[in-house]
Protein backbone atom coordinates (compact mmCIF):
# COMPACT_ATOMS: atom_id res chain seq x y z
CA UNK A 1 0.00 0.00 0.00
CA UNK A 2 1.46 3.61 -1.16
CA UNK A 3 0.35 6.48 0.79
CA UNK A 4 1.20 9.93 -0.72
CA UNK A 5 0.09 12.99 0.42
CA UNK A 6 -1.54 15.56 -2.05
CA UNK A 7 -2.93 18.49 -0.24
CA UNK A 8 -1.58 19.68 3.31
CA UNK A 9 -3.08 23.61 3.54
CA UNK A 10 -4.78 24.55 6.64
CA UNK A 11 -6.82 22.09 8.23
CA UNK A 12 -7.19 20.10 4.99
CA UNK A 13 -5.96 17.47 3.76
CA UNK A 14 -5.99 14.69 0.77
CA UNK A 15 -4.29 11.49 0.88
CA UNK A 16 -3.90 9.21 -1.87
CA UNK A 17 -3.57 5.63 -1.28
CA UNK A 18 -2.79 3.27 -4.06
CA UNK A 19 -2.44 -0.57 -3.27
CA UNK A 20 -1.21 -2.60 -6.18
CA UNK A 21 -3.32 -5.50 -8.05
CA UNK A 22 -0.39 -8.12 -6.76
CA UNK A 23 -1.57 -7.06 -3.67
CA UNK A 24 -5.40 -7.39 -3.98
CA UNK A 25 -5.05 -10.61 -5.91
CA UNK A 26 -3.78 -12.23 -2.81
CA UNK A 27 -6.65 -11.01 -0.49
CA UNK A 28 -8.92 -12.42 -2.58
CA UNK A 29 -7.27 -15.54 -3.01
CA UNK A 30 -7.48 -16.11 0.88
CA UNK A 31 -11.24 -15.53 0.60
CA UNK A 32 -11.54 -17.97 -1.74
CA UNK A 33 -9.61 -19.92 -0.31
CA UNK A 34 -11.36 -20.15 3.10
CA UNK A 35 -14.78 -19.85 1.28
CA UNK A 36 -13.57 -23.27 -0.76
CA UNK A 37 -14.15 -25.42 2.88
CA UNK A 38 -17.60 -23.92 3.48
CA UNK A 39 -19.69 -22.74 0.65
CA UNK A 40 -21.92 -25.96 -1.20
CA UNK A 41 -22.12 -25.79 -4.71
CA UNK A 42 -24.32 -28.70 -6.46
CA UNK A 43 -21.65 -31.13 -8.49
CA UNK A 44 -18.70 -30.80 -6.08
CA UNK A 45 -17.78 -31.90 -2.79
CA UNK A 46 -17.34 -30.15 0.10
CA UNK A 47 -13.85 -28.34 0.23
CA UNK A 48 -13.24 -30.10 -3.53
CA UNK A 49 -14.82 -27.35 -5.57
CA UNK A 50 -11.63 -25.77 -7.90
CA UNK A 51 -10.91 -22.49 -6.86
CA UNK A 52 -11.10 -20.84 -10.28
CA UNK A 53 -14.51 -21.52 -10.17
CA UNK A 54 -15.22 -20.23 -7.01
CA UNK A 55 -13.67 -17.47 -8.43
CA UNK A 56 -15.67 -16.95 -11.78
CA UNK A 57 -19.12 -17.24 -9.05
CA UNK A 58 -17.66 -15.55 -6.28
CA UNK A 59 -15.36 -13.21 -7.11
CA UNK A 60 -16.60 -9.77 -7.95
CA UNK A 61 -18.40 -10.10 -4.72
CA UNK A 62 -14.85 -10.75 -2.56
CA UNK A 63 -13.47 -8.75 -4.20
CA UNK A 64 -15.80 -5.63 -3.44
CA UNK A 65 -15.45 -6.92 0.41
CA UNK A 66 -12.03 -6.66 0.01
CA UNK A 67 -12.29 -2.87 -1.61
CA UNK A 68 -14.68 -2.58 1.72
CA UNK A 69 -12.09 -3.81 4.36
CA UNK A 70 -8.99 -1.85 3.00
CA UNK A 71 -11.49 1.52 3.13
CA UNK A 72 -12.39 0.75 6.55
CA UNK A 73 -9.24 -0.17 7.60
CA UNK A 74 -6.84 2.20 5.97
CA UNK A 75 -8.98 5.38 6.76
CA UNK A 76 -8.37 4.93 10.39
CA UNK A 77 -5.08 3.60 10.01
CA UNK A 78 -4.08 5.85 8.09
CA UNK A 79 -4.94 8.99 9.93
CA UNK A 80 -3.71 7.62 13.66
CA UNK A 81 -0.50 6.79 12.18
CA UNK A 82 -0.40 10.40 10.94
CA UNK A 83 -0.60 11.59 14.67
CA UNK A 84 -3.81 13.52 13.11
CA UNK A 85 -7.82 13.25 14.42
CA UNK A 86 -10.39 13.86 11.59
CA UNK A 87 -12.97 16.55 12.51
CA UNK A 88 -15.18 14.45 10.50
CA UNK A 89 -15.36 11.11 8.75
CA UNK A 90 -13.18 11.93 5.84
CA UNK A 91 -14.69 11.93 2.35
CA UNK A 92 -14.11 9.12 0.21
CA UNK A 93 -13.47 9.24 -3.20
CA UNK A 94 -12.61 6.36 -5.68
CA UNK A 95 -12.81 6.40 -9.63
CA UNK A 96 -16.70 6.85 -11.10
CA UNK A 97 -15.02 5.38 -14.78
CA UNK A 98 -17.31 1.91 -14.67
CA UNK A 99 -14.39 -0.06 -17.10
CA UNK A 100 -11.88 1.35 -14.35
CA UNK A 101 -14.12 -0.09 -11.90
CA UNK A 102 -14.40 -3.29 -13.45
CA UNK A 103 -10.86 -4.19 -13.66
CA UNK A 104 -10.04 -3.83 -9.94
CA UNK A 105 -13.00 -6.10 -9.07
CA UNK A 106 -11.75 -8.52 -11.49
CA UNK A 107 -8.00 -8.03 -10.15
CA UNK A 108 -6.63 -6.73 -13.05
CA UNK A 109 -5.58 -2.87 -11.86
CA UNK A 110 -4.23 -1.22 -9.36
CA UNK A 111 -6.97 0.14 -6.47
CA UNK A 112 -6.37 3.83 -5.64
CA UNK A 113 -8.69 5.86 -3.81
CA UNK A 114 -8.92 9.05 -1.93
CA UNK A 115 -9.39 10.66 1.33
CA UNK A 116 -10.25 14.17 1.68
CA UNK A 117 -10.47 15.29 5.36
CA UNK A 118 -10.05 18.58 8.04
CA UNK A 119 -7.68 17.60 10.96
CA UNK A 120 -8.77 18.90 14.15
CA UNK A 121 -5.90 21.30 15.07
CA UNK A 122 -3.60 21.23 17.94
CA UNK A 123 -4.66 22.75 21.33
CA UNK A 124 -2.53 24.16 23.89
CA UNK A 125 -4.23 24.27 27.01
CA UNK A 126 -3.59 27.46 29.23
CA UNK A 127 -3.75 27.63 32.69
CA UNK A 128 -6.86 28.75 34.23
CA UNK A 129 -5.85 30.48 37.26
CA UNK A 130 -6.32 34.17 35.37
CA UNK A 131 -10.26 32.25 34.71
CA UNK A 132 -12.80 34.15 37.55
CA UNK A 133 -16.60 34.06 37.56
CA UNK A 134 -19.11 35.51 40.21
CA UNK A 135 -21.97 33.04 41.07
CA UNK A 136 -25.34 34.56 42.00
CA UNK A 137 -27.32 32.76 44.87
CA UNK A 138 -31.22 33.33 45.90
CA UNK A 139 -31.99 32.04 49.23
CA UNK A 140 -35.74 30.83 48.54
CA UNK A 141 -37.41 32.44 51.27
CA UNK A 142 -40.24 30.40 52.66
CA UNK A 143 -42.73 33.41 51.41
CA UNK A 144 -41.82 31.66 48.17
CA UNK A 145 -42.73 28.14 48.81
CA UNK A 146 -45.69 29.31 50.60
CA UNK A 147 -46.92 30.94 47.41
CA UNK A 148 -46.09 28.09 45.48
CA UNK A 149 -48.19 25.84 47.47
CA UNK A 150 -51.10 28.25 47.33
CA UNK A 151 -50.68 28.56 43.38
CA UNK A 152 -50.82 24.23 43.46
CA UNK A 153 -53.70 24.28 45.51
CA UNK A 154 -55.39 26.28 43.37
CA UNK A 155 -54.97 24.36 40.54
CA UNK A 156 -56.18 20.93 42.64
CA UNK A 157 -59.54 23.08 43.47
CA UNK A 158 -62.77 21.65 43.40
CA UNK A 159 -65.13 23.44 41.54
CA UNK A 160 -69.52 23.26 41.93
CA UNK A 161 -71.67 23.65 38.97
CA UNK A 162 -73.66 26.77 39.96
CA UNK A 163 -76.75 28.39 38.61
CA UNK A 164 -76.85 32.35 38.13
CA UNK A 165 -74.34 34.45 36.49
CA UNK A 166 -70.13 34.13 36.52
CA UNK A 167 -68.59 36.34 38.52
CA UNK A 168 -64.64 37.06 38.91
CA UNK A 169 -63.07 33.49 40.44
CA UNK A 170 -65.88 31.36 38.90
CA UNK A 171 -64.58 28.66 36.43
CA UNK A 172 -66.84 28.63 32.95
CA UNK A 173 -66.74 25.96 30.17
CA UNK A 174 -66.74 27.30 26.90
CA UNK A 175 -66.87 26.39 22.93
CA UNK A 176 -65.46 29.46 20.93
CA UNK A 177 -64.62 30.11 17.31
CA UNK A 178 -62.76 33.46 16.64
CA UNK A 179 -62.53 35.38 13.36
CA UNK A 180 -60.53 38.36 12.08
CA UNK A 181 -62.76 39.70 9.41
CA UNK A 182 -65.31 37.63 9.62
CA UNK A 183 -63.34 34.76 8.87
CA UNK A 184 -62.32 32.10 10.96
CA UNK A 185 -58.68 31.93 11.92
CA UNK A 186 -56.35 28.64 12.00
CA UNK A 187 -56.12 27.90 15.80
CA UNK A 188 -58.96 30.05 16.67
CA UNK A 189 -61.58 27.76 18.15
CA UNK A 190 -61.71 25.19 21.09
CA UNK A 191 -64.44 23.03 22.56
CA UNK A 192 -65.52 22.10 26.35
CA UNK A 193 -62.73 24.91 27.42
CA UNK A 194 -62.64 25.20 31.16
CA UNK A 195 -61.47 28.76 32.11
CA UNK A 196 -61.35 30.73 35.74
CA UNK A 197 -62.35 34.52 35.61
CA UNK A 198 -59.63 36.43 36.70
CA UNK A 199 -56.63 34.43 35.75
CA UNK A 200 -55.61 36.39 32.99
CA UNK A 201 -55.01 33.43 31.29
CA UNK A 202 -56.35 34.48 27.75
CA UNK A 203 -55.72 37.92 26.06
CA UNK A 204 -56.91 41.24 28.13
CA UNK A 205 -60.77 42.23 27.72
CA UNK A 206 -61.80 38.40 26.54
CA UNK A 207 -62.79 37.06 30.76
CA UNK A 208 -64.57 40.85 31.43
CA UNK A 209 -66.88 39.85 28.73
CA UNK A 210 -67.67 36.69 30.12
CA UNK A 211 -68.26 37.74 33.93
CA UNK A 212 -72.12 37.71 34.46
CA UNK A 213 -72.92 35.01 31.52
CA UNK A 214 -74.87 31.98 32.38
CA UNK A 215 -74.97 28.50 31.20
CA UNK A 216 -76.83 28.52 27.92
CA UNK A 217 -75.66 31.97 27.05
CA UNK A 218 -73.92 32.51 23.59
CA UNK A 219 -72.04 35.39 23.95
CA UNK A 220 -70.29 37.92 21.00
CA UNK A 221 -67.07 38.30 22.74
CA UNK A 222 -64.46 41.38 21.01
CA UNK A 223 -60.82 41.74 21.84
CA UNK A 224 -57.41 43.12 19.92
CA UNK A 225 -54.92 41.43 20.24
CA UNK A 226 -51.61 43.02 21.57
CA UNK A 227 -49.17 44.83 19.16
CA UNK A 228 -46.27 42.65 20.71
CA UNK A 229 -48.55 39.69 20.26
CA UNK A 230 -46.03 37.16 19.18
CA UNK A 231 -47.61 35.83 16.40
CA UNK A 232 -47.29 38.38 14.07
CA UNK A 233 -50.00 37.37 11.64
CA UNK A 234 -52.24 38.04 14.84
CA UNK A 235 -50.73 41.15 16.66
CA UNK A 236 -52.86 44.11 17.07
CA UNK A 237 -55.64 43.10 14.72
CA UNK A 238 -59.37 43.07 16.35
CA UNK A 239 -61.28 39.29 16.66
CA UNK A 240 -64.33 38.11 17.20
CA UNK A 241 -65.27 35.11 19.09
CA UNK A 242 -68.59 33.66 19.21
CA UNK A 243 -68.56 32.00 22.58
CA UNK A 244 -70.94 29.67 24.10
CA UNK A 245 -71.00 29.53 27.71
CA UNK A 246 -72.07 25.50 28.65
CA UNK A 247 -71.35 25.40 32.27
CA UNK A 248 -70.71 28.01 35.19
CA UNK A 249 -68.83 26.46 38.91
CA UNK A 250 -68.03 27.93 41.78
CA UNK A 251 -64.76 27.12 43.19
CA UNK A 252 -64.58 25.21 46.53
CA UNK A 253 -63.04 26.48 49.74
CA UNK A 254 -59.07 27.02 49.36
CA UNK A 255 -57.66 24.23 51.62
CA UNK A 256 -54.04 24.02 52.05
CA UNK A 257 -53.78 21.19 54.28
CA UNK A 258 -52.80 17.37 54.90
CA UNK A 259 -55.56 16.28 52.86
CA UNK A 260 -54.74 18.68 49.81
CA UNK A 261 -51.82 16.94 50.06
CA UNK A 262 -52.63 13.19 50.10
CA UNK A 263 -55.30 14.20 46.94
CA UNK A 264 -52.04 15.08 45.46
CA UNK A 265 -49.88 12.06 45.92
CA UNK A 266 -48.38 12.86 48.54
CA UNK A 267 -48.38 11.91 52.38
CA UNK A 268 -48.58 15.26 54.14
CA UNK A 269 -48.00 19.02 53.83
CA UNK A 270 -44.78 19.09 54.71
CA UNK A 271 -43.58 16.19 52.37
CA UNK A 272 -45.40 18.68 49.32
CA UNK A 273 -43.76 21.78 51.06
CA UNK A 274 -40.43 20.25 50.52
CA UNK A 275 -41.11 18.66 47.20
CA UNK A 276 -41.87 22.52 46.02
CA UNK A 277 -38.68 23.73 47.72
CA UNK A 278 -36.67 21.44 46.01
CA UNK A 279 -37.98 22.32 42.46
CA UNK A 280 -37.86 25.93 43.16
CA UNK A 281 -33.87 25.31 44.48
CA UNK A 282 -33.45 23.18 41.54
CA UNK A 283 -34.96 25.80 38.94
CA UNK A 284 -33.34 28.81 40.41
CA UNK A 285 -30.29 26.40 40.24
CA UNK A 286 -30.30 25.73 37.08
CA UNK A 287 -30.42 29.83 36.30
CA UNK A 288 -27.30 30.30 38.69
CA UNK A 289 -25.34 27.52 36.79
CA UNK A 290 -26.35 28.70 33.17
CA UNK A 291 -25.28 32.08 34.26
CA UNK A 292 -22.04 30.84 35.33
CA UNK A 293 -21.15 28.06 32.61
CA UNK A 294 -21.74 31.61 30.32
CA UNK A 295 -19.57 33.34 31.94
CA UNK A 296 -16.92 30.70 31.95
CA UNK A 297 -17.29 30.19 28.66
CA UNK A 298 -17.06 33.37 27.39
CA UNK A 299 -14.09 33.67 28.83
CA UNK A 300 -12.36 30.96 27.10
CA UNK A 301 -13.91 31.71 24.21
CA UNK A 302 -11.79 35.15 24.57
CA UNK A 303 -8.45 33.21 25.16
CA UNK A 304 -8.50 30.42 22.37
CA UNK A 305 -8.68 31.54 18.57
CA UNK A 306 -8.03 29.29 16.59
CA UNK A 307 -9.15 27.98 12.46
CA UNK A 308 -12.43 25.96 13.56
CA UNK A 309 -13.17 22.97 11.16
CA UNK A 310 -15.58 24.30 8.45
CA UNK A 311 -17.28 20.76 7.90
CA UNK A 312 -18.19 20.95 11.53
CA UNK A 313 -19.00 24.76 11.48
CA UNK A 314 -21.21 23.70 8.46
CA UNK A 315 -23.24 21.48 10.16
CA UNK A 316 -23.68 23.74 13.06
CA UNK A 317 -24.75 26.15 11.13
CA UNK A 318 -27.19 23.85 9.74
CA UNK A 319 -28.51 23.06 12.86
CA UNK A 320 -28.68 26.50 13.98
CA UNK A 321 -30.52 27.69 11.28
CA UNK A 322 -33.19 25.24 10.91
CA UNK A 323 -34.28 25.66 14.54
CA UNK A 324 -34.62 29.62 13.51
CA UNK A 325 -36.72 28.83 10.55
CA UNK A 326 -38.72 26.36 12.18
CA UNK A 327 -39.53 29.22 15.09
CA UNK A 328 -39.59 32.38 12.71
CA UNK A 329 -42.80 29.62 11.21
CA UNK A 330 -44.13 28.49 14.07
CA UNK A 331 -44.57 32.15 15.17
CA UNK A 332 -45.80 33.48 11.79
CA UNK A 333 -42.72 36.07 11.97
CA UNK A 334 -39.87 37.38 8.93
CA UNK A 335 -36.67 38.36 9.66
CA UNK A 336 -38.26 41.97 8.92
CA UNK A 337 -40.06 41.34 11.82
CA UNK A 338 -37.25 40.58 13.88
CA UNK A 339 -35.50 44.10 12.67
CA UNK A 340 -32.71 42.24 10.62
CA UNK A 341 -32.17 40.55 7.67
CA UNK A 342 -31.96 36.65 6.31
CA UNK A 343 -28.19 37.67 5.27
CA UNK A 344 -27.27 39.98 8.49
CA UNK A 345 -28.90 36.70 10.52
CA UNK A 346 -26.49 34.37 9.04
CA UNK A 347 -23.63 36.12 9.24
CA UNK A 348 -24.64 36.26 12.94
CA UNK A 349 -25.95 32.73 13.51
CA UNK A 350 -22.49 31.18 11.42
CA UNK A 351 -20.22 33.59 13.93
CA UNK A 352 -22.17 31.74 16.50
CA UNK A 353 -21.51 28.38 14.84
CA UNK A 354 -17.80 28.79 14.69
CA UNK A 355 -17.87 30.16 18.45
CA UNK A 356 -19.16 27.03 19.66
CA UNK A 357 -17.33 24.47 17.66
CA UNK A 358 -14.33 26.07 18.97
CA UNK A 359 -15.60 25.81 22.45
CA UNK A 360 -16.02 22.11 21.58
CA UNK A 361 -13.11 21.49 20.91
CA UNK A 362 -11.56 23.35 23.48
CA UNK A 363 -13.56 21.39 26.38
CA UNK A 364 -12.87 18.68 24.81
CA UNK A 365 -9.35 18.69 24.56
CA UNK A 366 -9.30 20.03 28.39
CA UNK A 367 -11.47 16.92 29.32
CA UNK A 368 -9.64 14.38 27.75
CA UNK A 369 -6.23 15.84 29.20
CA UNK A 370 -8.43 16.10 32.53
CA UNK A 371 -9.14 12.05 32.39
CA UNK A 372 -13.08 13.26 32.07
CA UNK A 373 -15.31 10.56 31.11
CA UNK A 374 -18.48 9.71 30.90
CA UNK A 375 -19.33 5.90 32.90
CA UNK A 376 -21.77 3.70 30.95
CA UNK A 377 -23.82 3.76 34.15
CA UNK A 378 -24.12 7.60 33.69
CA UNK A 379 -24.97 7.46 29.96
CA UNK A 380 -28.03 4.88 31.01
CA UNK A 381 -29.41 7.34 33.47
CA UNK A 382 -29.30 10.36 30.81
CA UNK A 383 -30.88 7.66 28.41
CA UNK A 384 -33.76 7.10 30.69
CA UNK A 385 -34.12 10.97 31.58
CA UNK A 386 -34.21 11.31 28.46
CA UNK A 387 -36.89 8.89 26.86
CA UNK A 388 -39.32 10.00 30.03
CA UNK A 389 -39.40 12.88 28.33
CA UNK A 390 -41.20 11.57 25.60
CA UNK A 391 -45.57 10.84 25.28
CA UNK A 392 -45.99 7.37 27.21
CA UNK A 393 -46.85 5.67 24.14
CA UNK A 394 -44.01 6.81 22.71
CA UNK A 395 -41.08 6.02 25.26
CA UNK A 396 -39.89 2.34 24.27
CA UNK A 397 -39.81 3.35 20.40
CA UNK A 398 -37.53 6.19 21.65
CA UNK A 399 -35.32 3.94 23.69
CA UNK A 400 -35.09 1.15 21.16
CA UNK A 401 -34.18 3.90 18.34
CA UNK A 402 -31.70 5.41 20.79
CA UNK A 403 -29.54 1.73 22.22
CA UNK A 404 -30.09 0.76 18.22
CA UNK A 405 -28.55 4.40 16.91
CA UNK A 406 -24.79 4.65 18.10
CA UNK A 407 -24.79 8.23 16.61
CA UNK A 408 -27.94 9.41 18.64
CA UNK A 409 -26.81 8.16 21.89
CA UNK A 410 -23.45 10.68 21.46
CA UNK A 411 -25.63 13.32 20.82
CA UNK A 412 -26.80 11.93 25.25
CA UNK A 413 -23.13 11.54 26.13
CA UNK A 414 -21.59 14.55 24.34
CA UNK A 415 -23.25 17.42 26.50
CA UNK A 416 -23.19 14.86 30.02
CA UNK A 417 -19.29 15.02 28.82
CA UNK A 418 -19.35 19.03 28.74
CA UNK A 419 -21.34 19.07 31.73
CA UNK A 420 -18.56 17.51 33.57
CA UNK A 421 -15.74 19.41 32.11
CA UNK A 422 -17.14 22.58 33.32
CA UNK A 423 -17.39 20.87 36.74
CA UNK A 424 -13.64 20.02 36.69
CA UNK A 425 -13.15 23.58 35.44
CA UNK A 426 -15.40 25.19 38.13
CA UNK A 427 -13.13 23.06 40.06
CA UNK A 428 -9.85 24.83 38.93
CA UNK A 429 -11.21 28.23 38.53
CA UNK A 430 -12.01 31.29 41.04
CA UNK A 431 -15.72 31.07 41.51
CA UNK A 432 -17.34 34.22 43.98
CA UNK A 433 -20.62 33.37 45.74
CA UNK A 434 -23.21 36.74 45.36
CA UNK A 435 -26.15 36.85 47.37
CA UNK A 436 -28.75 37.99 45.05
CA UNK A 437 -33.01 38.71 44.66
CA UNK A 438 -35.11 36.78 42.99
CA UNK A 439 -35.36 39.74 40.15
CA UNK A 440 -31.62 40.24 39.92
CA UNK A 441 -31.07 36.13 39.48
CA UNK A 442 -33.98 36.18 36.80
CA UNK A 443 -32.87 39.56 35.26
CA UNK A 444 -32.23 38.92 31.11
CA UNK A 445 -29.34 39.73 30.03
CA UNK A 446 -29.87 38.91 26.90
CA UNK A 447 -28.63 42.31 25.11
CA UNK A 448 -25.15 41.53 26.72
CA UNK A 449 -25.62 38.02 24.99
CA UNK A 450 -26.96 39.29 21.99
CA UNK A 451 -23.70 41.39 21.37
CA UNK A 452 -21.96 38.29 20.83
CA UNK A 453 -23.90 35.46 19.36
CA UNK A 454 -26.80 36.67 17.77
CA UNK A 455 -29.04 39.64 16.81
CA UNK A 456 -30.34 41.98 19.46
CA UNK A 457 -34.31 41.19 20.72
CA UNK A 458 -34.71 37.56 18.51
CA UNK A 459 -36.94 35.66 19.66
CA UNK A 460 -36.33 32.62 17.18
CA UNK A 461 -32.82 33.14 18.23
CA UNK A 462 -33.65 32.66 21.65
CA UNK A 463 -34.11 28.94 21.19
CA UNK A 464 -30.86 28.48 18.76
CA UNK A 465 -28.70 29.25 21.87
CA UNK A 466 -29.66 25.13 23.56
CA UNK A 467 -30.54 22.35 21.28
CA UNK A 468 -33.98 20.51 21.10
CA UNK A 469 -35.38 18.63 23.34
CA UNK A 470 -37.30 15.71 23.25
CA UNK A 471 -40.42 17.19 25.18
CA UNK A 472 -40.40 20.43 23.27
CA UNK A 473 -39.79 18.34 20.39
CA UNK A 474 -43.37 16.24 21.27
CA UNK A 475 -44.89 18.80 22.97
CA UNK A 476 -48.46 19.17 21.81
CA UNK A 477 -49.24 22.52 19.87
CA UNK A 478 -51.70 24.13 21.88
CA UNK A 479 -54.29 25.73 21.07
CA UNK A 480 -56.19 28.97 22.01
CA UNK A 481 -56.18 32.12 19.78
CA UNK A 482 -57.41 34.24 22.45
CA UNK A 483 -54.63 32.63 25.30
CA UNK A 484 -51.91 35.02 25.10
CA UNK A 485 -49.11 33.71 26.78
CA UNK A 486 -47.26 32.25 23.19
CA UNK A 487 -46.75 32.16 20.13
CA UNK A 488 -47.36 28.67 20.11
CA UNK A 489 -51.03 29.27 20.86
CA UNK A 490 -51.67 30.86 17.43
CA UNK A 491 -50.68 27.76 15.56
Amino acid sequence: MQVTETLNSGLKREIKITVPAGDMEAKLMARLSDARNKVRINGFRPGKVPVQHLRKVYGKSFMAEVVNEILNDSTRSIITGRGEKAAMQPEVIMTEDEKEAEKILAGGADFEFRLNYEVIPAIEIKDFSDIKVTRQVFDVPDSEIDEQVKRIAESARSYEPKTGKAAEGDRVSIDYVGKIGGEAFAGGAGNDQPLVLGSKEFIPGFEDQLIGAKAGDEKLVTVTFPENYQAAHLAGKEASFDVTVKEVAQPGALEINDETAKNLGLESLERLREVVRGQIENQFGSMTRQKVKRQLLDQLDASYSFEAPSKLVEAEFNNIWSQVNRDLEAAGRTFADEETTEEEARAEYMRLAERRVRLGLVLAEIGEKAGVTVSDEELQRGLFEQVRRYPANQQQEAFEFYRSNPEALNTLRAPMFEEKVVDHLLGQISVTDVKVSKEELMADDEEAETAKAKPAKKVAAKKAEKPETADEAEEPKKKAAPKKKSAKNAE
